[in-house]
């Protein structure tokens, strides 16, 4: 069956686009949802009316993603997740969190367009995470996955090298002090 679609769909096409679809999906959800309308010859005259206004709106999508892409682009995002000693979560970095936090930071982006390497993320670590945009534009974004015990852990190892360092630095000190102004002992047996 051909519809119209009224709306950009995700998966499918854009606002002004014909598409041919099963039947049941158009009567059962696109034209329902009004997100599709019946290819007839009216609702074909109405979109011909409509198709600069239509052209406009997605001349203006495609400059706010290009915008949005060199924003998420320079973005550095981190998530704090509890783990065990060998960076493992308790649990998983799905889209929808990166999209919650991206969400804190004033982006609004679906989570369905969140390309995560794996479907969640299981460890601590780095991460480049690929964002869908408006018309191909993909922008990929530097995640951190970081944990509370990790960290905790790194700074005890960090206080103790440290600790280590000072006491190397005065144990040779300490020699150098007790011998001088002493006179080396003589040899004997000769």
């Amino acid at each position: 069956m051909k519809v119209i679609l009224n709306q950009d769909v995700h998966s499918l096409g854009e606002e002004g686009d014909v598409k041919e679809v099963a039947p049941g999906y158009a009567r059962n959800y696109l034209i329902p949802q009004k997100l599709a309308a019946p290819h007839t010859k009216a609702n074909l005259i109405l979109f011909e009316n409509r198709r600069a206004a239509i052209a406009k709106r997605k001349e203006e999508k495609r400059q706010e993603a290009l915008s949005l892409r060199e924003k998420l682009n320079n973005l550095k995002l981190t998530i704090d997740v509890s783990s065990g000693d060998t960076g493992r979560l308790f649990g998983s970095v799905t889209s929808a969190n990166i999209a919650d936090e991206l969400n804190k930071l004033g982006f609004v982006i679906e989570r369905k367009r969140i390309e995560l390497p794996e479907h969640s993320l299981k460890m601590t670590g780095s991460y480049r995470i690929k964002i869908k945009l408006y018309d191909n534009n993909v922008a990929e974004v530097a995640l951190e996955i970081t944990s509370p015990e990790i960290r905790k852990k790194e700074a005890r190892a960090q206080a103790a090298l440290a600790k280590a360092a000072e006491a190397d630095q005065a144990a040779p000190e300490a020699g150098e002090s007790a011998g001088a102004g002493e006179a080396p002992a003589p040899e004997e047996g000769l």
